[in-house]
């Protein structure tokens, strides 16, 4: 009988100076983490109700984007969440763990990440890579939490999403490719100056953007993302403005009822420290809501409606 590859477990924890509530619930949606978690490109829910779920994740593993799907159960009365790796990427045979949240005295919490694998072949060097991005991905998700409970803000109050939808005159693979064409789009948006775009794997892509402002000075996005042709393409802003701590979009593409359409959503995490140096004295993380709305609402609309028509047959 030959023995299988060994199990290895790590421990990764943090205290925060918050109560355990609120931590559990921005681990608890998953839908947040692409905004909130720095590794995160994009997460789907695939099923599930209250107490367990399926989900795909896409992140950033040791410099590459990797995805996997895992089944959660989520036990809100002892605030846990236990996870399970369906489908691993190589070198990870399988991966699971659990997040536990401690409650302290003094309003504090220790947040606890716990993670068992085993790795293809039990290879030497693929345990230490698995090693190396479990120390890196759980120790920037810790802090990325305690950066969002430690504002003082609910993080329902600065941590939200909002989408636009248009109806779309060509059929929806049309506006697809048009997302998905982004360096071709300084020919063909007003707000965009330069891009740079590089396809590091299938279906994976790396996005520089120069964007225009309405007084004509110009900043730089760098943007994570995947393309599932034709229905959707999700990005992660790498570097965000000084008022986001994360920020995250999603393009879908599809027919309902009044016929061919596309969306543009986005998630984004608000830097309340940031607000008064922004916007000026006296304004509030409500104030920053509205203006990031309009911006970032903005630009997707533009590009909405500069994808609406592509394909449309002549008239």
């Amino acid at each position: 009988m030959t023995a299988g590859p060994d199990l290895r477990h790590t421990e990764h924890s943090r205290v925060v100076h918050a109560p355990p509530g609120p931590l559990y619930d921005l681990v608890a949606d998953v839908t947040l983490w692409p905004a909130v978690f720095g590794p995160t490109v994009h997460a789907l829910r695939l099923e599930g109700d209250r107490d367990s779920e399926r989900i795909r994740l896409w992140a950033t593993v040791n410099g590459r984007v990797s995805d996997w799907v895992s089944r959660r159960t989520l036990d809100a009365d002892r605030r846990t969440v236990g996870f399970e790796q369906e489908v691993s990427s190589p070198p990870v045979a399988s991966m699971g763990g659990e997040w536990l949240f401690r409650e302290l005295d003094g309003g504090r919490t220790e947040v606890v990440l716990r993670h068992h694998f085993t790795v293809v072949d039990d290879e030497p060097s693929a345990v230490t890579w698995v090693h190396e991005a479990l120390d890196r991905n759980s120790a920037a998700e810790l802090a990325a939490l305690a950066r969002i409970v430690e504002t003082g803000h609910p993080p329902r109050e600065i941590v939200f999403s909002f989408t636009d939808t248009l109806a779309l005159t060509g059929p929806p693979e049309a506006a697809y490719e048009f997302v998905a064409r982004a360096d071709l789009w300084p020919e063909r948006l007003p707000h965009v100056a330069g891009v740079t775009l590089t396809e590091t794997a299938p279906g994976v892509q790396d996005l520089r953007m120069e964007t225009a402002t309405a007084d004509g000075s110009t900043h730089t996005t760098h943007s994570v993302r995947v393309c599932r042709r034709p229905e959707w393409i999700a990005y992660k802003q790498v570097v965000t403005p000084e008022l986001l701590l994360g920020h995250s979009g999603l393009w879908t593409f599809g027919e309902g009822p009044d016929g061919p359409f596309a969306t543009a959503s986005h998630t984004v995490a608000l830097n309340p420290e940031a607000v008064s140096r922004v916007l000026g004295t006296g304004h509030t993380t409500a104030d920053a809501r509205r203006q990031v709305r309009e911006l970032l609402g903005d630009n997707s609309r533009t590009t909405l409606s500069h994808a609406a028509g592509q394909g449309a047959p002549a008239r």
